[in-house]
Parts: C-alpha cells; sequence; structure tokens
C-alpha cells in the first residue's frame, strides 16, 4: 500500500483538529482565517508582514505557509486570533487550497487575491485560475456543511450579499464570492508609469470583476501610506475591526474602492470601440471582458506562462549542495533502472 504524501498527512491533521472542536450553530468565533493566494513574487508576503508588525526581510513562500496574529479586545478579555495562510507558487500548486479551507473553518474565511499590477499579460491567467479554484472548492465545502449544519450554510449564502444594499441597482447582474474577498493590486509604483490607456483597461477590467464577486479592490506598493490602508483593510478582515467606506475611482490615483459602493454604470462599458464589441464573441460579460483585455494584454504562450510543478526545480530555492547530491541519485537511480532492465531482459532469455 503506497504511503500517503506530506500533503496528505496535513490535509487530515486539520481536518482532525477541525473535527475534535464544537459542531457550532453558525455564529462566528474570535478567531478568522485569511488565504492569501496570487501572483508569483506579487509580494503577499510583504503585506502579511506589515499587517502583524514585523520588521523582517520577507522570504520566498514555500508551498503553502501560516502564521497568526493576536489582538486584545481589553483586560482581562481573550485575545482574538487571526490565522494567515499563504499559498506560493502562484498558479502551480492549486491543489493545496483544500487544506486550509475546511467546513469547520469556512465560516470565519476570508480571501485576499494578490495581483500582480507590473506583468499585466499574466494578470488574467492568475487572476481567474486562483478564483475558479477557490470557488470550486468553497462551493463544494459549503455543500458538505449544508448536509451536516444547514442552518451555518443557510446564514453563508445569505451573507454574501451583505456588501451589497437591497436596492443596488446591480443587484441582479452579479454573482458574489461565496466567502469574503479582496483583491489587492500590489507594485503601483510600476503600474503608474505605465501608458494612460494601458493603465485604463488594467483599472477598469479590475473594477468589473471585484463589483462582479462582490469584492473590494485596492492598488498597493512600498509607499507607507497605501500599506497602511491596506493593513486597515487586513484588520477588517482579522479581527472584525470597522469597515472602511472610502472610494477613489481615478485611474490616475491608487484605486481604493470598498465592496458595494461601485456600480457597472459608473465602471462603463469594455474598453473597446463599439465597432469591435459586435465582432467579440461572449457568452457573459465576464467573457466579453476576457477578451477585451486579452486583444490588449494577450496571455503568455501555455510554456512560458507555466509555472513550475517541481518546487525543486525552482531556482528561488536553489541550495548547491543539496541540488549536486540531488543530480548524483537521479543519476544512481538511471543507473539502477538501466541495471534492473538488463538484468529482467536476461532472465527472460534464459528462461
Amino acid at each position: 500500500m503506497p504511503s500517503e504524501t506530506l500533503w496528505e498527512i496535513a490535509k487530515a491533521e486539520v481536518e482532525k483538529r477541525g473535527n475534535n472542536g464544537n459542531e457550532g450553530d453558525g455564529v462566528e468565533t474570535g478567531e478568522k482565517s485569511v488565504f492569501f493566494i496570487g501572483s508569483k513574487n506579487g509580494g503577499k508576503t510583504t503585506i502579511i508582514l506589515r499587517c502583524l508588525d514585523r520588521d523582517e526581510p520577507p522570504k520566498p513562500t514555500l508551498a503553502l505557509e501560516y502564521t497568526y496574529g493576536r489582538r486584545a479586545k481589553g483586560h482581562n478579555i481573550p485575545k482574538d486570533i487571526a490565522h494567515f495562510w499563504e499559498l506560493g507558487g502562484g498558479t502551480s500548486l492549486l491543489d493545496l487550497i483544500s487544506i486550509p479551507i475546511t467546513s469547520d473553518t469556512l465560516r470565519t474565511f476570508s480571501i485576499v487575491l494578490v495581483l500582480d499590477l507590473s506583468k499585466p499579460n499574466d494578470l488574467w491567467p492568475t487572476m481567474e485560475n486562483l478564483l475558479q479554484a477557490t470557488k470550486s472548492h468553497v462551493d463544494k465545502v459549503i455543500m458538505k456543511l449544508g448536509k451536516t449544519n444547514s442552518k451555518a450554510a443557510s446564514e453563508m449564502r445569505q451573507k454574501i450579499w451583505s456588501n451589497m444594499q437591497k436596492d443596488h441597482q446591480d443587484r441582479e447582474l452579479i454573482d458574489p464570492f461565496p466567502i469574503p474577498l479582496v483583491i489587492i493590486g500590489s507594485k503601483y509604483d510600476i503600474f503608474q508609469d505605465f501608458d494612460s490607456e494601458k493603465r485604463k483597461v488594467i483599472c477598469k477590467t479590475l473594477r468589473f470583476v471585484a463589483h462582479y464577486y462582490g469584492a473590494s479592490l485596492m492598488f498597493t506598493s512600498k509607499s507607507e501610506a497605501l500599506l497602511l490602508k491596506i493593513r486597515g483593510v487586513i484588520n477588517q478582515l482579522a479581527f472584525g475591526i470597522d469597515k472602511s467606506k472610502s472610494i477613489c475611482v481615478d485611474q490616475n490615483k491608487p484605486l481604493f474602492i470598498t465592496a458595494g459602493l461601485d456600480s457597472l454604470s459608473h465602471i462603463g462599458s469594455p474598453p473597446v470601440p463599439d465597432n469591435d464589441i459586435g465582432k467579440l464573441h461572449a457568452h457573459s460579460p465576464m467573457e466579453l471582458w476576457k477578451k477585451v483585455y486579452a486583444k490588449l494584454f494577450p496571455p503568455k504562450t501555455v510554456n512560458t506562462l507555466k509555472d513550475i510543478k517541481d518546487p525543486a526545480k525552482d531556482p528561488q530555492y536553489a541550495e548547491s549542495e543539496v541540488d549536486e547530491m540531488r543530480i548524483q541519485k537521479d543519476q544512481e537511480l538511471e543507473q539502477y533502472k538501466r541495471s534492473s532492465s538488463k538484468s529482467w531482459k536476461q532472465i527472460e532469455l534464459d528462461s
């Protein structure tokens, strides 16, 4: 019987811990979880460290990493705890999304999608793959939760509309993400030097995607002022601190749009000449925006866009001594395979 992989063991451990806790009735506790996903080398770790007031240089994220933060509520009152998960590798490790998101943690879970604005050609594929994979898993977990705790599952389905006013004009035109979602555009300091038309397309596209999913959208960089605003948003997700009602939709400034405050009429139509829209065959508004975006920022070919699946072959994790030993062991393995193959062929001839 084959032995379990490291991630199967880790997943089983998370589920075990959750099953040992209280089943609950859908009421939120003092513990929340925030899951950072997004572009490879997009700045996820930097944002987490800033939110936790940790003055240390960020290190490359190895697969799936975990840390936590605490916040005092008052004298002799238990501290709130926030669990921070971070998925490394961009879109290459989608299977690991299922580890932190379980039926026991889902009700207090939030997603932060960090997109590298300096790489617009990678932006849509990264965003699409990560959001689709996360949403698919969350939908499955909600269905599973509904079988054991229908009240909690029902409350979750109702809660996704909490950011949208009942009389909002777009209420029938959007499809909110099943759990709270924040989209952060990083490296604004590079993005602000882009051509004005390119900035316009990127800003409008991200505004549409965020509004469609009922998410907040904001841009950030190494600027202390912008990082402080991001920290406030993350603290709201992690500790339930009052939500900001700020909004900035000027494409010449860092966007900052709290969920529910934008509208399709303000965003406008996809930035393409009217006579060209009819040539773009799309089955949904999201597909139309995708095609318009890809026209200006075509995604890289599959070979160049594909992330390295094996972390051992990723240059950012290079270790000369380990790599040399790995090469030696690989050579020994190949030699063993050839030797074994010859032995089996000789046995067949003898028989």
